[in-house]
């Protein structure tokens, strides 16, 4: 018998491109994307959760953007079925839109997405400098998930969209590399930033 995951989408046939990130992003068959964290011991280790239950623990708590808490628990409040209700409603929209297995698309919009220089700051004597520094495999897909979900929960506030609707397009926009998504136009600008403090 196949493992599908929402016993719907078949990932063994699915293969990370970029180097970088295969032992990074885990698309190991599963049938539904929660473990609890189980296997997860300290924190670097949270790459052996599955790549669609990262994606479900970040819809849970989108986090801060800049120093304030703007999503607030009102629209967040952690509760993981409805989150995975949400993904897969997602997966089911881009399927049909696309005409192609959505888990692929997800995993190549994250491979897109990911950027690959930031920014640091360091201090000479009192004076500060922004200084360029390579990313992290873990960091990249942090970094990529965290902007998606951000960005798809800016476009469906105070709007007639739903999340779910936001969600696919923001990850179809960052499949096909389009600016208009907000992963791609992140990371873009973050290399511009990198680029321009060598």
């Amino acid at each position: 018998m196949m493992i599908k995951l929402f016993n719907k989408w078949d990932t063994s046939q699915i293969k990370v491109e970029d180097p970088g990130l295969q032992r990074y992003i885990n698309i190991k068959p599963i049938i539904i994307p929660k473990t609890g964290g189980r296997n997860v011991k300290t924190v670097f280790w949270k790459s052996k959760n599955h790549i669609v239950e990262r994606l479900i623990n970040k819809l849970m708590v989108p986090g801060h953007k800049g120093k304030k808490h703007r999503i607030s628990s009102g629209h967040c409040p952690g509760k993981a079925a409805n989150k995975s209700k949400i993904v897969k409603q997602c997966f089911e929209m881009i399927e049909q839109k696309t005409k192609k297995n959505p888990i692929e698309v997800f995993i190549k919009a994250i491979e897109m997405a990911a950027p690959r220089e930031e920014i640091t700051t360091i201090e000479y004597g009192g004076a500060r400098y922004p200084k360029a520094v390579e990313c992290s495999p873990q960091r990249r897909i942090d970094i990529a998930l965290r902007i998606m979900i951000q960005g798809s929960y800016s476009k469906s506030f105070k709007t007639k969209k739903s999340i779910t609707e936001c969600l696919a397009e923001e990850i179809m926009k960052a499949y096909n590399c389009d600016q208009a998504s907000n992963a791609i136009a992140k990371k873009l600008e973050l290399e511009r930033q990198a680029d321009a403090s060598r």
